[in-house]
């Protein structure tokens, strides 16, 4: 029996697109499916979520059901998965207070990943050494303690994530090592779960930014229809210089291509464009002049199709028992706490604010006072 511990999850800012689709779901999917671990949870942070979003709780609200319809439709089984809610957790909330102490500000500012969504969340407009985060709300900045409390919580060893998560993760272990050094060894080391496909660790948005991104108006989104898609892939950024037919066409930069890295097969070219017997014969044509722009979409168009079409007909049937829908994250969420419940008693008693569980403690004052 494998001794890995898998957990992974999504903030409910919007509905998931392709790039969390290639960049962590397929892969948790594929880990699922293969069955090699002992336990595998995946969350909905919505307490992270509200960091930024503390103005508009509506909006997260909202983004809950949207969020776990997706996990059901790519295959996210509640039956071999525990599919939960972060905020209904107290016990997240408990240990990231504890973990606090043991991270400087310091430390939080250098952060990759925190400076990154500071900037692009537009809270620091000035010199960082002058106006760091400005207006920036403290549950924000402490985003990387808190997503330790949510690996450490359920004793994770394997998380997940795309390549823009992996600073939190190598914060996470940081934390987890001052902590097991000051206080004994009592958490677990995780360590980040990447694609090996590398044009899945980023996939950029349809204009050709440098990341897929709601804020940015540039997704395809899990749940879009195949009609809605069709115009997003034909609009989609290619070569600027691949004006004419004739033209030598460029593959880096163009969006087009680095999706058909991120999910073309061999087996699509038998199926939707048997001219070519693989990518790299595609791409040599595209190079070398004397193929258009609209074919390689239409192409692209098709291999999305028959990834995502099952994913729609799945996300359908699930549409139709939203109760349902709640049930499965309400029974996850429980069975989340006690997990959990488990790991706060573990830290509390390293900690030794266990006060009223160790009756050691409890003869000894006593004996103290009574001398």
């Amino acid at each position: 029996m494998s001794s890995k511990i898998i957990l992974t999850g999504d903030r409910p800012t919007g509905r998931l697109h392709i790039g969390h689709y290639v960049g962590s779901l397929r892969n948790r999917v594929a880990i699922q499916n293969a069955g090699d671990y002992a336990k595998m949870f995946v969350f909905i942070a919505d307490a992270q979520a509200l960091t930024d979003n503390f103005d508009n709780p509506e909006k997260v609200r909202q983004n809950i059901i949207e969020v776990a319809l997706d996990y059901l439709s790519v295959g996210l089984d509640p039956d071999k998965v525990t599919l939960f809610i972060q905020s209904q957790i107290p016990e997240l909330t408990e240990l990231t207070f504890y973990y606090m102490n043991l991270v400087t500000v310091a430390r939080l500012q250098r952060n990759p990943t925190v400076k990154t969504e500071i900037q692009m969340r537009g809270f620091s407009a000035e010199g960082e050494e002058q106006a760091f985060g400005s207006g920036l709300p403290v549950g924000f900045f402490c985003y990387p303690i808190s997503q330790a409390a949510d690996i450490t919580a359920f004793k994770a060893t394997d998380v997940p994530v795309g390549e823009d998560q992996k600073p939190m993760i190598e914060q996470s272990v940081e934390i987890v090592r001052a902590f097991n050094r000051i206080y004994g060894e009592t958490l677990v080391e995780p360590k980040a779960v990447l694609p090996s496909n590398e044009a899945c660790l980023r996939l950029p948005g349809i204009d050709g930014k440098a990341k897929m991104s709601k804020s940015l108006g540039n997704c395809i989104y899990l749940s879009e229809t195949a009609e809605e898609m069709h115009k997003k892939v034909m609009s989609m950024y290619t070569d600027p210089l691949h004006i004419n037919l004739s033209d030598p066409g460029h593959i880096e930069g163009n969006t087009v291509f680095t999706y058909l890295d991120a999910f073309c097969r061999d087996e699509h070219f038998g199926l939707f464009w048997p001219e070519y017997a693989n990518l790299d014969e595609l791409k040599d044509h595209y190079r070398k002049g004397g193929l258009g722009d609209v074919k390689c979409k239409k192409f692209l168009e098709k291999i999305l199709n028959a990834e995502l079409e099952p994913v729609r007909a799945r996300r359908k049937e699930f549409e139709k028992d939203i109760p349902a829908v709640y049930d499965i994250l309400k029974k996850g969420s429980l069975a989340a706490e006690e997990v959990a419940a488990k790991t706060l008693d573990d830290v509390k008693k390293a900690m030794k604010i266990d006060y009223f569980n160790d009756a050691d403690l409890i003869r000894e004052q006593a004996a103290r006072f009574n001398m």
